[in-house]
This record gives structure tokens, sequence and C-alpha cells, in this order.
């Protein structure tokens, strides 16, 4: 018997090959690569109201009458999660990716003064507990949403893989100059409940991006009147590129609620009442401004603890841009009838024109 004889014959079963998407697709690269948005076509690029997609059967791929459940996908309706630029915002993510251990100048840092040093550990023992939680969270979200809303899951996981950076570079910045973490700031308390509590995508992403990172994106982009040298300096810039991308996450994803769900719009502004209240208590509350981490800022802002009184009243400068930076992010996602209606809190205005 020789070899052609001896290879056995198998009836091969090729159905899978009528089971195909559209045959002669040809997604070609634009000026920025081949990008997401550059493979949404036909059918592949329609992305449907409502999923009933439980298999884990990528968006465009045919289906299988014998596929089970992977996934107990909570989040099937579009406009549950959905934002039209998540694909771009997705490929920003990918493109400005940084390493905190090279591309930081850790070298820069330079002995300070006991009070400063300890006010940039105090800093940043709460800018790590507050970036664990704007990672934690959206993760939650990323297994529950059906594979046929891909875009906003891509982007989300960006955002943890941001976050699990901003972790670590103010972890290694408090370890960096002889000082080390200092006690928990409680930065965090009664925050993190409201949002890991929410019972919608919806809710979370109003609570997270719009109000929490949008605070922390204040305080990142005015790092360098707080940094002592260049590794400071880009650490902090470096952050607030990647904060932008996460408020502007929440901002479109609202946007895209006002627009195509309208009846959902006294929802939102339910959560948006909510975060506003907390937002004027710690602005001005004199009790709740008085914490560990405000003292620390005024004294990074000063120059020292014999400067405060002028770092103070930095420190207000940068809380009232807090406030007027919120309400432009609100306007922006479609809800700024709230500032002319009377819905949102008198004061807020008030106090962001002082």
């Amino acid at each position: 018997m020789n070899a052609a004889e001896s290879v056995e014959t198998f009836d091969l079963d090729l159905g899978w090959l009528d089971q195909m998407g559209e045959w002669g697709t040809r997604a070609e690269p634009g000026k920025q690569g081949l990008t997401l948005a550059d493979i949404q076509l036909g059918s592949y690029g329609d992305v449907p109201a409502h999923s009933d997609n439980l298999t884990g059967r990528p968006r465009g791929a045919g289906k299988r009458a014998d596929g089970f459940r992977v996934g107990g996908y909570e989040v099937r309706d579009k406009q549950d999660i959905w934002l039209d630029n998540a694909a771009m915002i997705y490929e920003e993510a990918v493109n400005r990716q940084w390493s905190s251990a090279t591309d930081v100048p850790w070298e820069t840092i330079r002995p300070l003064p006991d009070d400063v040093e300890q006010a940039q550990c105090e800093l940043a023992t709460l800018l790590t507990e507050v970036e664990f939680v704007a990672g934690d969270v959206p993760a939650r979200w990323v297994a529950a949403t059906t594979p046929d809303y891909f875009e906003p899951r891509m982007t989300l996981l960006a955002q943890i893989m941001d976050e699990s950076r901003h972790m670590d570079v103010f972890r290694k910045r408090a370890l960096a100059n002889g000082g080390g973490l200092l006690q928990r700031t409680g930065g965090t308390a009664g925050v993190v409940g409201s949002i890991d509590m929410s019972r919608d995508f919806t809710e979370m992403s109003s609570r997270l991006h719009i109000s929490g990172e949008g605070a922390v994106l204040s305080i990142f982009r005015m790092g360098e009147l707080m940094a002592y040298n260049e590794a400071e300096k880009i650490a902090y810039r470096l952050c607030a590129q990647d904060e932008a991308r996460h408020v502007a996450f929440g901002v479109m994803h609202l946007r895209y609620i006002a627009d195509t769900a309208p009846e959902r719009k006294e929802e939102i502004h339910c959560y948006l009442d909510e975060s506003e209240r907390a937002l004027l208590a710690g602005q001005q509350n004199p009790a709740a401004q008085q914490t560990p981490v405000s003292e620390a800022l005024a004294i990074l802002l000063g120059g020292g603890k014999d400067q405060f009184d002028d770092g103070y009243r930095k420190l207000l400068a940068i809380r009232r841009r807090q406030v007027k930076e919120y309400m432009q992010r609100v306007k922006s996602a479609g809800f700024g009838e709230r500032f002319e209606n009377g819905r949102a809190n008198p004061e807020l205005k008030t106090y962001a024109q002082l």
C-alpha cells in the first residue's frame, strides 16, 4: 500500500462557509491607519437598538443554531451605553498610551522641605484611592454589556488601563522622594458608595464621568501649579489627557440619551441633583474644606506651611473652576436647561461667579 492509498477519506461538512457575513467586504486604512471607524461597513456597522445576543457572537458574524449562552448581559439596549464617538475615543486612547516607568523623568525629583513632601504624599494617597475607584467601577459594566456594543466596551477597557496607570504613577510619586503613602484620606467616602450602587450604566456614568472624574480632571489641569519638578508636571499632564477622554465619554453618552431618549431626561436630572448637592456641600462647608487633602493642596499651592493663606486662596479658585467646568460639561451633554429653569441649585451658579 502506497502513501496515497493510506490517506483516510473524510466527509467534510463545509456548511459554515455559507454562514459568513458580507463576502467581499474590504476595509481600507485612512490617514490614521485602519481604525474602528474604517471597519464600520455594511452590516458590520449596523448597531441594533436592542440585542438578543447572549452567545458572545461578534457583531456581524453568522449565528449558530446550537450556540450556547456565555454571558448574562444586562446591557442590551443601545441607549443604555452608546455614544456616537466611542470608536474615536478608543483610537485616541490606544495612540496615547504612556508608561509611568519610562515616560516620567523620575530623576528630576529632588529633596523637598518636609511639609511640602508630606503634602505631596497626602495628595498622592488621595489620587491613588480615587483612581482605583475610577478603574474598578467601570470594569463591572464591561462584562455586563453585549458584544454588539463593543465600541463602548473597548473604550471602557482602555479607561481601566488608564486608571491602572494613574494608580501606579501616584503610588510611585509617594515612594520616590523619601516620603510614602500617608493615612487613608477618606476622599472617596460617600462617593464610592453612590457610584457603585448605581442600578444601570447611565446612572453610574453620570456620577463617575460627569461629576467624579470631572472634578479630578480640574485638579490634573491645575497640576503644574502644585508641581515642584518636571516629573510631577509631566505626570499631571499625561493623566489630564487620559482623564479628559473619560469625561468626554460621559458627556457624549448623556448627549446621546438627550437626543434619542428624551423621556429619560428627568431621570438624568435626578442624578445631577444628587451630584450637585454633594458638590456644593464640599465647596461651601468650612468643615468639609478643612480636611487633610485640602490643607495639603493649600500647602502645595502656597509653597509651604508659611504661605498657607495664599495657597488656600488659590485652592478656592480651583474649587470654583471645578464648579464652572462641571456646569459646562452638563451644558455640553444637553442638560443645560437646568441652569436656566431653576432646576439646579441657584447657589451653584452664584458660587461659580464669585
